[in-house]
C-alpha cells in the first residue's frame, strides 16, 4: 500500500513539472467544436481518455476471467471433497477387510 502511495506521489509530482514546462496555450479543433487550453492540460485530457478508453475495453476480458476462475476453484473444491469422501470410504473397506481376516478368539 504505501508502494502505491509513494508511485501516485511520483506521478503527481511529474504531471506538475510538466504541465509548467508546457504552459503553452493552444486551440484543439475537431468538426465545429473548438477548445483552447494549455498544452499540458490537453496531453493530459487525452492521457486520460485513452487510460479509460483501455479500462472499458478491458473489463468484460477481466470480469470473464475471474468468472472462469471461480467456476475452476468451485470444481475443484467438489473433486477434493469427493476424492475425500472416496479415500474415506476406502479406508474403511480397508479396516473392514482386515477386521474380517484376523482370528476370533
Amino acid at each position: 500500500m504505501q508502494l502505491q502511495l509513494i508511485v501516485a506521489i511520483i506521478v503527481a509530482i511529474l504531471a506538475v513539472v510538466f504541465a509548467l514546462q508546457n504552459a503553452v496555450p493552444i486551440t484543439v479543433s475537431f468538426l465545429t467544436w473548438r477548445f483552447e487550453s494549455s498544452l499540458a492540460l490537453v496531453l493530459l485530457i487525452t492521457l486520460a481518455l485513452g487510460i479509460l478508453m483501455s479500462l472499458l475495453v478491458s473489463v468484460p476480458s477481466m470480469i470473464k476471467t475471474r468468472k472462469i476462475i471461480s467456476n475452476q476453484n468451485k470444481k475443484i473444491r467438489e473433486l477434493e471433497s469427493g476424492l475425500q469422501k472416496e479415500t474415506e470410504s476406502e479406508r474403511e473397506e480397508e479396516i473392514e477387510s482386515e477386521e474380517s481376516e484376523l482370528p476370533l478368539g
